[in-house]
């Protein structure tokens, strides 16, 4: 079986980062390193190391949208001290086989990096953003989420529904037009859906849906199913104890966000 090494990068404002390697130790993963983009960028810190990525969230630059587009020009620009372009790490690590999960401010990340959601397997290209929640204001609830069963997504393999928390302020998915939301839709790349908790049907009703976003899509992943983005926090729910309703035993019908992270482990030790 193969070792699991999983990267976290933090720095410029995240804040989810011991909460997210925490989760990666719990699902399975071997080492779980937490390393500052700036180390990863000085050259101190290579990705050839390892096989799992995991952008979190937090605050990154302010928790601005143009904060995710300041960091994705940080990951296209900066480069190490032998002239090494920290984009061709990334690059070589998803090329290599690699999986990607990005939370939040890593999910948009995501999608500023034209990573996600790769139509056509054009990667780097950009093809959708995220917006302010239609509410106009920062959501901090819990959520349940369905996943698509014809997606190609490691992350949701065996998973069906799942209760996570979110807490955002602008998580609203807007395609580049509606020839690429279709897109998403035919090629089954809508990973995750925001969903009613009584039919379990995708829904835009708030506060089921709490950002607004298109068909209730909570999360994308890309083509090959080696990227995963969702604005919601799987990362945040390790424990039973973490669910609200924990003490009624409601939790119990659902498995933890933690099964999302170890799918993207037991892909990798199956490889």
């Amino acid at each position: 079986m193969a070792r699991v090494n999983a990267l976290v990068i933090t720095g410029y404002g995240t804040n989810c980062e011991n909460e997210s390697a925490y989760a990666l130790k719990a699902a399975g993963a071997e080492s779980a390193d937490i390393v500052y983009f700036s180390d990863l960028a000085a050259g101190h810190v290579r990705m050839d190391k390892y096989n799992y990525l995991l952008c979190p969230g937090g605050f990154l630059d302010g928790d601005d949208l143009g904060a995710a587009q300041a960091a994705a020009l940080r990951w296209r620009w900066s480069k190490t001290t032998d002239g090494t372009p920290v984009l061709d790490q990334l690059k070589g690590f998803f090329n290599a086989g690699g999986i990607i999960l990005g939370i939040c401010n890593g999910f948009q990340l995501l999608c500023k990096l034209g990573l996600l959601p790769a139509i056509g397997e054009k990667y780097f290209e950009r093809q959708v953003s995220l917006s302010y929640n239609d509410s106009g204001r920062f959501e901090d609830r819990w959520v349940t989420l369905k996943t698509n069963p014809e997606s190609p997504c490691v992350f949701t393999k065996g998973i069906d529904c799942i209760e996570v928390p979110i807490r955002h302020g602008e998580g609203k998915i807007i395609p580049m037009n509606d020839e690429t939301l279709q897109h998403i839709v035919d090629n089954n790349l809508h990973a995750v859906q925001y969903v009613d908790p009584e039919t379990k049907e995708p829904t835009l009703e708030y506060p089921y849906n709490p950002n607004g976003s298109p068909l209730g899509i909570a999360g994308l992943t890309d083509p090959s199913g080696r990227i995963l983005g969702l604005m919601p926090h799987p990362e945040a729910y390790n424990h039973k104890t973490n669910h609200p309703s924990w003490t009624r035993g409601t939790d119990e019908k659902m498995p933890l966000g933690l099964a999302m992270l170890e799918a993207g482990v037991n892909y990798l030790k199956a490889k």
